[in-house]
């Protein structure tokens, strides 16, 4: 395949009868009296998606929806590790002069992430975008990288090219999760080309007073919102309950790979905790829930590919996590605070990370911003780039307005 080419998921009826074959087989364990969440996903939780994986959950009707997104998959070739075949969804806009956006999701999300603020941001009202969601290498119906030190500049660098060969030289970014870091990280490599980016999982560092004394005063002196009052609560219980999780996939993804690999159950209650315990009570359907973990499961690569990000990131010492904490000049930043954020900082942290020309702080909403508050990440985006917004025309040409004709806008 050397184009552009339209991709139409079908997942093998043999490969969802061994599913099947799995989820009837599946030795649960056993459960404390009261256990609740704090030991983990809850025993009947489990059993009861498991059950509805197995009997009602309908796998062909989720990939209908998927395919009727304008799915397509081109080779792209990273430096060092050859050529991937990159899934992606691409939804243009009927706007003249929409902007490039790249939608970058994290882990345990997908593509499927960008589908409830898809229509939204596609649509005619302005300012409108074009939008571009890949499956990153390793996720979804991407390849799977054979070679070690796969971290993310290579990410990065995947994305990147993808923008270029869609006839993007210069666009904007969202992202979330690892979807903050691989676009802060193209921010840093590629300033010429990504005009400006906003993120909703947001870090920094303390204002340091002989650094930006203003910065600091106002961290200082501001009276605290009710966010960043509890911010710090939050903030422990991850980094205390919240994060074991990441200390496996950070040092032996292998040996967790085994178990991802080869239980569906397993991924299941992966992945289910992360949904509970990362959102704001977001109300998650089954049929959500499984069409999430099913698109891990059936991913080309398989539930366990996914989790080598974490351990390249870790061990990557010049652009790994922790340079995306700090100021990265020259793109301009959006920044939308969530009240249930994983790690919830004050305001201030964030401005620490660069030219921040946008901000907003919400009331309500966790780490999933795009699927548990669709309405108001579209929002602040229409107000960063829209007229009199901090990154209003940042993409030559492109500032998302356009006259209509009939039901297309050329």
């Amino acid at each position: 395949m050397t184009s552009i080419e339209p991709f139409n998921l079908s997942v093998p009826d043999a490969q969802l009868e061994r599913l099947s074959q799995k989820l009837s087989n599946t030795n649960f364990p056993d459960e404390l009296d009261e256990a609740g969440w704090d030991y983990g996903a809850p025993l009947a939780d489990i059993k009861r998606l498991t059950q509805y994986w197995q009997e009602k959950y309908d796998w062909r009707k989720a990939e209908a929806e998927i395919n009727k997104l304008p799915n397509y998959k081109t080779p792209i070739d990273v430096d060092g590790f050859g050529t991937l075949d990159i899934h992606f969804i691409h939804q243009k806009s009927p706007v003249n002069g929409a902007i490039p956006l790249l939608f970058a999701h994290g882990w345990p999300g997908s593509f499927h992430e960008v589908t409830k603020i898809l229509p939204l941001l596609t649509s005619a009202t302005t300012p409108s975008f074009h939008v571009v969601a890949p499956s990153h290498p390793n996720f979804g119906f991407s390849s799977t990288v054979r070679k070690r030190g796969f971290s993310l500049p290579q990410y990065a660098e995947t994305a990147h090219k993808l923008m270029l060969k869609l006839g993007y030289p210069h666009y904007v970014t969202q992202g979330g999760d690892w979807g903050t870091w691989i676009t802060r990280i193209l921010s840093l490599l590629y300033p010429d080309h990504v005009r400006a980016s906003h993120i909703n999982l947001i870090r920094g560092h303390p204002p340091a007073f002989f650094a930006n004394p203003v910065l600091y005063l106002q961290d200082k002196l501001s009276p605290p919102s009710a966010r960043e009052t509890a911010g710090p609560a939050r903030s422990h219980w991850f980094v205390t309950e919240g994060r074991g999780y990441a200390a496996e996939q950070e040092t032996k993804p292998q040996t967790l790979g085994y178990s991802l690999g080869d239980s569906p159950v397993g991924v299941l209650a992966w992945i289910y905790e992360k949904l509970h315990d990362w959102t704001d009570g977001y109300p998650w359907t089954d049929d959500e829930v499984l069409t999430w973990v099913s698109i891990y499961w059936h991913s080309t690569g398989g539930p366990a590919a996914s989790l080598r990000i974490y351990y390249e990131a870790a061990k990557d010492r010049e652009f790994g996590v922790a340079r995306t904490f700090e100021y990265i000049p020259k793109v301009k930043l959006g920044l939308s605070f969530f009240p249930r954020e994983i790690v919830v900082v004050p305001k201030a942290w964030g401005r620490t990370m660069g030219p921040v020309v946008f901000e907003s702080e919400k009331e309500r909403g966790g780490h999933f911003a795009a699927w548990e508050c669709p309405e108001e990440l579209v929002r602040d985006l229409r107000v960063m780039f829209g007229k009199g917004g901090g990154a209003e025309g940042v993409v030559e040409g492109k500032n998302g307005y356009g006259v209509e004709i009939g039901r297309t806008k050329l």
